[in-house]
């Protein structure tokens, strides 16, 4: 067997290992149906605007009601102050809170790491001038960035919204990526790797990479919950995209038009897919947590 079949063997074998102990846990399970559903309501956004196009969640208005109305059989979940569809609303507000919150917390973690592990790995200059850059990002709140930037620029677009995000949340997971790295740095396979004549590339993402990857990965699952809480926030206080239908912009809606405490057939329902969808991320974060970190799993044994 070659050394790259055995390499894909073993982390075959590792996948099933830690998708064995993520299935065994109760809060992983939770989360993971919460997110199936969650996935469900995101590609279902798709199918009511095919049936009637006064289903369109931004411009489709039910002629036949000029105002918010509550649940009927044609509306499940009522109508907002123009007519509009809310449950449409909602499914759509699904696609964007995934959308928003998968790429920014990508984006993050992708950076968080690449920078980590050249800080590590580099050390010196390379690491001093990375870090204090990461320090000062850090310091700065990503909302209050947002909103400056928003005020000087006008409503900015869903994909700026994103990219500011990814920006500024990804020196928290620098740091840690960076520790890893430099306890790695000093195994004695990674100085096997050197004496074979193996290259700076080659141990960082052959030997180095693999191996912080499953953190950044847990990372990932908490960075997806502040994005979306973030993206929330903007399209509440009126600085969202202006043409994208979020569960923010909806509680704005809500709020604008005075039916805060008269329609609670609109209020709560973006309000709890806001709770729910975070909920849900912080479940899987903690369910893998436990998968990377045993001494979790014996204390939950214990207990």
């Amino acid at each position: 067997m070659t050394e790259g079949r055995m390499g894909r063997f073993h982390w075959v074998v590792h996948f099933k290992e830690g998708w064995a102990i993520f299935w065994q846990n109760l809060i992983g399970k939770l989360g993971i149906i919460l997110l199936g559903l969650f996935a469900l309501m995101a590609l279902a956004s798709f199918f009511p605007p095919m049936i009637d196009p006064m289903y369109q969640p931004m411009t489709g208005v039910d002629p036949d009601i000029p105002s918010s109305v509550g649940p009927t059989l044609k509306h499940w979940l009522g109508t907002d102050f123009m007519g509009r569809d809310i449950l449409s609303q909602l499914l759509a507000g699904a696609r964007v809170a995934f959308m928003v919150g998968v790429s920014a917390a990508f984006m993050s973690i992708f950076l968080g790491t690449a920078i980590g592990m050249v800080a590590g790995y580099a050390g010196k200059l390379v690491d001093t001038v990375l870090m204090r850059t990461a320090d000062m990002v850090m310091v700065m709140p990503t909302l209050l960035v947002v909103l400056i930037l928003a005020s000087l620029f006008g409503q900015l677009n869903i994909w700026s919204i994103v990219l500011i995000i990814a920006l500024f949340r990804w020196p928290g997971v620098s740091r840690v990526i960076r520790a890893q790295t430099l306890s790695l740095k000093q195994r004695p396979f990674i100085e096997a790797a050197r004496v074979a004549g193996g290259s700076h590339l080659r141990i960082v993402f052959r030997h180095i990479m693999p191996n912080v990857l499953p953190l950044a990965f847990l990372f990932m699952t908490f960075r997806v919950t502040s994005a979306i809480i973030i993206e929330a926030a903007l399209a509440f206080l009126g600085f969202g995209d202006p043409g994208t239908v979020s569960w923010g912009m909806m509680l704005q809606w809500v709020w604008k038009t005075g039916h805060m405490f008269r329609a609670p057939y609109w209020l709560l329902p973006p309000g709890i897919c806001i709770s729910l969808i975070t909920l849900s991320f912080y479940m899987l974060g903690r369910a893998m947590d436990e998968v990377l970190d045993p001494r979790l799993r014996k204390e939950e044994r214990a207990a």
